[in-house]
């Protein structure tokens, strides 16, 4: 009975108090209300093709440093009918070491048309695609693209309809962002920020989201248009593991 009533209380309490999220995190709609999630690693649209473990739910964590940082860069955007798009922000390292595994399995080629068309899997690590950890897992890292306001209709993914994301904008995954001249998570030298491919309106799509994340804190890695990390990130050597749920 005494066994019985133990199980009971912990599955309340599991119920009632749900897990903590670490001082100095918010979730991003606390801070800035309007801003426009898509949350990749929740759904089968990534590079994996199914949900990232320890995404659980729609729900996009940050520090508040970061937070309080990109409200100044969406401040600035909706003076020109613009808005953030965050792809993903905080990443469990569970969501890291599951990248991980399924880089391993050189197998699993499901997403290879859309994501990495051109590279052989065996080289994403080599080729700096994947690594063991990632800035994301410290909380003050963000992946994100510029979209209209109001937003353009966006359709659903198909993942038995994928479209090469280095395609032309009107050949790639109808995305509602601004033209950036590849869709997210492309594996492809045309998502480095500066690359001398892009026309000239894809250079400064490109260049007015990184000159606002610049103004405000946020430096660029220059491999992935879309990545941008806090400078003055709060947690720069820990790696979080808290499950978004």
């Amino acid at each position: 009975m005494k066994k019985l009533a133990l199980i009971f209380f912990i599955i309340l309490s599991v119920q009632l108090f749900p897990q903590d999220i670490p001082e100095g995190f918010v979730e991003i709609r606390e801070v800035i209300p309007d801003i426009i999630i898509d949350l990749r690693y929740s759904t089968n649209h990534n590079f994996l093709g199914v949900p990232v473990e320890g995404y659980e739910a729609d729900k996009c964590y940050i520090t508040r440093a970061a937070a309080d940082s990109l409200l100044k860069v969406q401040t600035e955007l909706q003076h020109f009918n613009l808005s953030l798009k965050i792809y993903d922000a905080y990443r469990p390292q569970r969501a890291v070491d599951h990248f991980v595994r399924w880089a391993k399995d050189l197998s699993d080629t499901l997403t290879k048309k859309e994501f990495y068309p051109t590279v052989d899997k065996s080289r994403l690590f080599i080729d700096g695609y994947i690594a063991e950890k990632s800035g994301h897992s410290r909380g003050s890292t963000v992946d994100l693209t510029v979209v209209p306001v109001p937003l353009p209709y966006q359709p659903e993914f198909d993942i038995n309809n994928q479209c090469e994301c280095f395609e032309s904008a009107d050949k790639r995954f109808k995305d509602n962002s601004i033209d950036m001249g590849t869709g997210f998570d492309c594996f492809n030298s045309l998502s480095h920020t500066e690359n001398a491919a892009l026309s000239p309106q894809q250079r400064a799509n490109r260049l007015l989201l990184k000159s606002l994340m610049d103004k405000y804190g946020f430096k660029n890695l220059q491999e992935e248009w879309w990545h941008f990390t806090l400078r003055n990130e709060p947690f720069p050597a820990t790696y979080f593991n808290f499950q978004i749920k």
